[in-house]
Formats: C-alpha cells, sequence, structure tokens
C-alpha cells in the first residue's frame, strides 16, 4: 500500500480552516499552518520541514515572502481567493486594491497557481498564471442534512459590515429574526451556530458580481440559501438550488415567504444539500492532489528544486 501523499494547508485559520481537508481521505493526510502575510516565514518553514510535506497549498499565494519557498521539497500551489477585475466588467476601487495585493506574490515560490474564479485569470496572469479553477472547498465537518421547519425561521449573514450589504441586511434585521456574525466565529462555533437556523444570505462585499464560499456552507450545513446574483455559479440554479435576491426590497418579499410557510422551500433546501456535495473537501482535495502531481510529472515546473521525492511516490 502506497503511504499517503502529505498535504499542508498554509494560511489564516480564521478564513480558511473550514475550508481546508480536516482528517485523512483519499490516500491524503492533511495539517493546516496559520500564517498571514508579514508573518514569522522561518517558524512556517520549520513547521512545514517537520511535516514533511509531499503537496503545500496556500490561501493566498501574495503572503508568502519572495523566495520563501525556494528550497522547499513539496510541489507548492498558490491558490487564489480574491476577487479582481474582469474584462469588461464593473470597476470599482475594492477590486483595484485587491489586485494591488495580489502583486506581492511570487510566482518563483509556486508550481501552480489555481484560482477560485476562472473568469479572475486575466487580471492574475501577468502576476502568477492561473493553471486551473475550481470552487473553495468546505470542511467535511459543515455537512448536514436538511432539518424539518420548526417554527419562524432564524436568518444569519456571516460577514463583515459594508454600505452596500447594510442596504439589503437593515430592512429585514428591523422585521425577521436575523443573526449578523461579523467576524471570528467559525470552525466547530460556526458548524454548531449553523445547525440552529434555516435560512443563510449571501450577499456581495461591494455591488459587483462574485462567489462567496459561504454559499457551499450554508448549502453544506443544509441551510436555504439567499444570495444577490452569483458569477460564475459553479453549477448552481436559482430557483432550484437557491433563491436569488434582485435588489433589498426583493431579499425583504423572500424573507416574508420564508416566514409566513416556513417548509416552503424545502425542495430547495434539499436540492441544494445535494450539490453542496460537488464542494465536499474530502472529494476535492484528493483528487486535486492526483491532477496536480500528474500534471508537474508530465509538464515539469520552472521552480527549483522540484519535488522529486514526491512524484516517485506518485
Amino acid at each position: 500500500m502506497p503511504e499517503p501523499l502529505r498535504l499542508a494547508f498554509v494560511g489564516q485559520r480564521v478564513y480558511f480552516h473550514y475550508c481546508a481537508l480536516e482528517a485523512p481521505a483519499g490516500g491524503v493526510e492533511p495539517a493546516f499552518f496559520d500564517f498571514r502575510f508579514g508573518g514569522r516565514v522561518d517558524e512556517l518553514l520549520g513547521g512545514l520541514d517537520a511535516f514533511a510535506p509531499d503537496v503545500v497549498f496556500v490561501w493566498r499565494p501574495e503572503i508568502v515572502p519572495p523566495g520563501a519557498f525556494e528550497d522547499l521539497d513539496a510541489v507548492t500551489v498558490g491558490y487564489l481567493t480574491e476577487p479582481l477585475p474582469r474584462p469588461g466588467g464593473p470597476a470599482h476601487p475594492d477590486l483595484d486594491q485587491r489586485l494591488g495585493y495580489l502583486r506581492h506574490a511570487d510566482a518563483t515560490n509556486f508550481d501552480r497557481i489555481a484560482a477560485f474564479d476562472p473568469l479572475v485569470a486575466p487580471a492574475a496572469d501577468p502576476i502568477v498564471p492561473v493553471w486551473r479553477s475550481f470552487p473553495i472547498p468546505v470542511s467535511d465537518a459543515f455537512f448536514a442534512p436538511v432539518r424539518p421547519a420548526a417554527g419562524p425561521p432564524r436568518i444569519v449573514f456571516t460577514g463583515r459590515a459594508t454600505a452596500h450589504r447594510d442596504a439589503f441586511l437593515d430592512p429585514i434585521k428591523h422585521d425577521f429574526d436575523v443573526v449578523h456574525l461579523a467576524h471570528g466565529v467559525t470552525d466547530e462555533h460556526l458548524s454548531a451556530f449553523l445547525r440552529e437556523v434555516d435560512v443563510g444570505v449571501n450577499l456581495h462585499n461591494e455591488p459587483y458580481p462574485t462567489f462567496e464560499n459561504r454559499v457551499s456552507v450554508y448549502l453544506a450545513a443544509g441551510v436555504l440559501v439567499v444570495s444577490e446574483r452569483l458569477s460564475p455559479r459553479h453549477g448552481l440554479l436559482p430557483g432550484i438550488d437557491y433563491l436569488e435576491a434582485t435588489g433589498p426590497w426583493h431579499l425583504w418579499e423572500l424573507m416574508t415567504a420564508a416566514v409566513r410557510t416556513p417548509d416552503a422551500f424545502r425542495s430547495i433546501r434539499l436540492s441544494g444539500r445535494r450539490r453542496a456535495e460537488r464542494f465536499r473537501a474530502s472529494r476535492v482535495f484528493p483528487r486535486f492532489c492526483r491532477d496536480l502531481l500528474a500534471d508537474v510529472e508530465a509538464f515539469g515546473t520552472p521552480r527549483r528544486p522540484t519535488a522529486a521525492a514526491t512524484l516517485r511516490r506518485s
């Protein structure tokens, strides 16, 4: 029997641990290393050296200092998690700022770059060429069955406040049971909370379209998702897997319908929960690691040294 592949995740735990593989699955043994921009890279490299990973998966490649992975004997992947300007898309200072952050990334640290959204590739490619795109996965710990309705629904939004979001949230906060978790609730605390709510609202940070991973988390938890227009949809269908709100007043109307008939959208919850399986971390990451190693073995990489031991093992 071959030895399991060791997969090291690197990133801010509060934002990305619940997106990672938490337990061995599919021949992959994971570990998570909490690290942020400006962190102690010597401590990170010491931890990675002790774990001896075959693959290092970095959430946001711009957090790794230039040249830090030069001598790291593993296949390294930088994963883009942020929206960026799109060709022909709306301009926004927030998108420009995120692109500015990405310019800190050193492409020579990575064998491959992946992204949460294929539409960010044109903006990212001059900095870090994108090899593959797939939506942010969801830890298996968040998957739960759809519960039957029990009284008026509880509604949740997880994310920081912005003027754009407040325009949607303020009217429904006034009339319905809405909990806004602005920051710091993640992992088992968020998982436990989602077992107590019925509706999860997804709103964009600013008035430009994207796909937030809270959609996938809510679906996995069996919660009814009500979202602004998603782009891309990653295979999800509005009206079948989730409800789409076209504006603040429409969101209020959908909440009214959910309160009036709590189980009216059960079929949508069930369909969304089935669709969520495509985001399950224990399915996504083992397959991704196999594809990654096969691609590096077949086509090589400009990074040196390559993870020869990993490729022999695979």
